[in-house]
Order: C-alpha cells, then structure tokens, then sequence
C-alpha cells in the first residue's frame, strides 16, 4: 500500500506508518488496511510497538512519518474527528475507581459530548449490555478485574463508535473471563462496529478474520490465521499461531 486512499469497505487504512522516539524506532514504516465491521488483529510480544501503532491510530501520539485515515479522516490533520468516531479502551484500566459504574459512565457521557436527553438510555443500554445493573452503585474499585473491564469498554462504547479499538483488553484477567469477554466483542462485530484488537494472546487470534503480526516495530506477517501458519510452518501441518509466531521471530533474529 503507498497512498491513503481508502477502499470503500475499508474503515482504516495505514501507509508508512512510523514513529521514532530519539534514536528508537518504535513503529518502522507500516503498512495495512482494516476493513468495516472485521475483527482485526493485532498480534506481537510485549514492547513490539502494538500499543505506540493504536495510540497513533487514535489520535493520541503524532506520526513522526507516513499517515493513516481512520473512519476517512486523517489522524494528523483530523485528529480530534477521529476521537469523536472511535471508542478506544486503554491498556491500563483507565476508569475512576472510587465512582461508581453508573457515577463513571455518567463523566464519559459527558465526555463524548452525547446530548443530554440521551443518557438515561445510554447508561442503561451500556449496564444492560454490560450485565452491571446490579452491581451500578458500587465503587468501582470493589469490583472484579473481569466486570470493571467490561464496565471500561462499556464506557468506550457509550457514544456508538463506529470503529472500537481495544488494547491488550483481556490482559490479566482469567481464561472464563477472557472467553467471554471474546464472545461479547463477536457480538460487536456483527452488528457491524469494526474492532481492532491488540494482543499477545496467540490462542486469541482465533477469534480475529484477519491479523498483522509486528516485531520490533515492523510487520512479519498478515494474513487469515491459516495464511500465516501454512506460510511460516509449511512442512508442519499440527502447528498453530504460537509456532509460526516463533518461526517467525526466529528468522528475524537470525535464531537456528
């Protein structure tokens, strides 16, 4: 890809893509598209520059070269439309801890600028979807890790994004959670909001219609998760996404 010019089933398009802090490169020149109402992976090990790729994407870091449109606006000159299309869910639990579910939904309403005769059924359509209701009054902090996550991405959807990005969402909570967690974004998909996931989670992948995979700031693969298998592992017909994920990272450092 060498231009942003965007498909018309295409909700992200990136083109050289790069961001370097002094002397690192974090992001080195990347270049993808996600198309509208997927599940889009985006896979790598820790420090591999997933978490530095998405908050360009949102309009939280700058480009040092290269560009991307999200939801058709550019995320250097557009950078406060793009916030206003995407919902976005921080790595780092990003909620206030000593509101309440209902008390922290009600700042980010606010937040997202949704007009006030909204709320009522904005809040209870997010409790709803969240299964919170019963749990509404509560500090925040007395929650589960499962349910406040689902409370962070609740909020990050109140305004009815058409793009959600969602980074590491399912780090440090339990495999049952994680499970449903997967089962709920599935559910997002379908009703047509474009989903675009980081995680070092490979079994996660499953989930995903199609993945980049990044290391050290570059892509390594993309593809269905099948199209990366039989490409990295060809003589291997047992192997999943871990082992081309280290077949992979074995080649880019030169390993036996």
């Amino acid at each position: 890809m060498n231009d942003l010019n965007a498909a018309a089933e295409d909700a992200i398009v990136v083109a050289g893509l790069e961001k370097r802090f002094g002397a690192f490169t974090a992001v080195d020149r990347i270049s993808f598209s996600v198309r509208r109402g997927e599940i889009f992976g985006f896979l790598g090990s820790n420090g591999s520059g997933k978490s530095t790729t998405i908050r360009m994407l949102c309009g939280i870091l700058t480009p040092t070269a290269g560009g991307a449109k999200v939801a058709g606006y550019d995320i250097v000159t557009e950078a406060e439309e793009v916030k206003h299309a995407i919902g976005y869910m921080s790595q780092k639990f990003s909620l206030y801890e000593d509101l309440t579910p209902l008390e922290n939904l009600r700042f980010y309403l606010g937040v997202y600028s949704v007009p006030e005769q909204q709320w009522d059924e904005r809040r209870q359509w997010v409790l709803d979807m969240t299964r919170l209701q019963d749990v509404r009054n509560r500090p925040t902090r007395e929650l589960p890790p499962g349910w406040r996550q689902r409370l962070a991405l609740g909020c990050a959807l109140l305004h009815r994004p058409r793009i959600l990005f969602l980074d590491e969402p399912t780090s440090g909570v339990d495999p049952i959670t994680r499970r449903h967690f997967w089962s709920f974004i599935g559910q997002l998909a379908g009703e047509g909001i474009t989903v675009f996931v980081t995680t070092h989670y490979m079994d996660e992948a499953r989930h995903c219609g199609r993945i980049v995979m990044i290391s050290e700031g570059r892509i390594v693969a993309q593809g269905s998760s099948d199209e990366i298998i039989r490409a990295a592992c060809p003589d291997r017909p047992e192997a999943d996404l871990n082992d081309a994920f280290v077949a992979l990272m074995s080649r880019r450092t030169g390993a036996a």
